[in-house]
């Protein structure tokens, strides 16, 4: 099911919704640009999330990003488990809500 090769749709995707499709790559560049956030640490976030998410595409394209934004393999590394962290954080305090108050 997921293969890189389905970004090729991205165009048809695009053509048959263009006005979404346009709204979105505009957001896209605009969260995903330099700004206060230096580029680098914005793909790794994007990283971080894709993790969560367990997008294969998103973790194809934003690494491919972030290693031409800089980011080391060892960053890359570090960002893992750092959303591994998080998410069994997540886990524990949400079985919170499974004690008796």
């Amino acid at each position: 099911m997921y293969d890189m090769k389905n970004l090729k749709q991205l165009g048809a995707l695009g053509k048959n919704a263009a006005p979404a499709m346009k709204a979105f790559q505009q957001l896209d560049q605009a969260a995903l640009g330099d700004g206060v956030i230096p580029k680098k640490y914005k793909e790794l976030m994007a990283i971080a999330v894709a993790l969560t998410t367990q997008c294969p595409y998103c973790l194809e394209i934003h690494k491919k990003h972030a290693a031409e934004a800089g980011a080391t393999q060892e960053e890359l590394a570090e960002v893992t488990f750092i959303t591994a962290a998080l998410r069994a954080g997540a886990a524990v305090v949400h079985g919170t809500h499974l004690m008796e108050h």
